[in-house]
């Protein structure tokens, strides 16, 4: 990304950097917040994935996808001045039936989703304000923070270097097309979409690979499973009933009034 930075998007960087000395100095100190503090958020999601992944259960780590859409919302009514109206909360208890459907029996995985999930909601949430900078630039400065977060993990752990090719050619798929493209559409997803739109909009994910492990791997479900998926898909049709615009406007005009306006 820095690469990419310094070879085509010079005038991008320097146009960022016009942009920032413009800011008053207390919404420098929020960009530079919103910068590493995005950082910080997402190198934490992204450790405790992978650490839950691999010394809890993969069932937990997957949980985390149905968690943060509930804990998105709530992020966004409380800390991002969302207004919900009564559909919109009622779609978030019914995903929340749903993942207290499937967590039955496992609270502990549970928990270690909740704590993955907050920290992705959380850098969702810092993201809402748009400061006029470059989506790109400021992602790149997010993942340079986050590398030099993760950095001293790679020595304290002490393994060596993999040498394998595949190694490296699976990480920049992971990088490039699961990691960087994803979170680039979110940033601009956020100036379109209210937060809490954003968060429901999550369930697709989870949805998507819960089709796939029962259509193209055959994976047996049972029917609380069952149930559990068909009550988290009711909620994004309920939550987004007449469009994301509509769902928009409503919040807004309540938000409105709330005001005075």
């Amino acid at each position: 990304m820095i690469g990419l930075g310094l070879l085509f998007r010079r005038r991008v960087w320097a146009s960022d950097r016009g942009v920032f000395l413009s800011l008053s100095g207390a919404e420098r100190r929020a960009a530079v917040w919103q910068a590493f503090g995005g950082g910080f958020f997402l190198t934490f999601n992204w450790f405790l994935y992978i650490y839950v992944l691999n010394t809890v259960s993969i069932k937990a780590a997957s949980m985390a996808y149905l968690v943060c859409p509930i804990l998105t919302t709530v992020l966004a009514s409380l800390f991002g001045h969302e207004l919900l109206i009564r559909r919109q909360w009622m779609a978030v208890w019914l995903g929340t039936t749903g993942c207290l459907v499937l967590a039955f029996g496992h609270l502990p995985d549970l928990g270690y989703s909740m704590l993955i999930a907050v920290f992705y909601a959380f850098y969702l949430v810092t993201q809402r304000k748009n400061f006029g900078t470059d989506k790109l630039n400021l992602l790149t400065v997010q993942v340079l923070f986050a590398a030099m977060l993760l950095l001293p993990f790679f020595w304290l752990d002490g393994r060596p270097v993999p040498g394998a090719g595949l190694f490296y050619i699976l990480i920049a798929v992971i990088a490039i097309f699961f990691t960087i493209i994803p979170l680039l559409l979110s940033l601009y997803g956020l100036e379109r979409l209210s937060l809490s739109t954003v968060g429901i909009i999550l369930y697709i994910n989870p949805l998507m690979g819960f089709v796939i492990a029962v259509a193209f791997f055959g994976e047996k479900i049972d029917w609380r499973q069952g149930v559990a998926y068909g009550v988290i898909l009711v909620s994004i049709v309920v939550f987004n009933w007449g469009g994301a615009g509509r769902a928009r406007a409503e919040t807004d005009t309540i938000a409105n009034k709330r005001a005075g306006h």
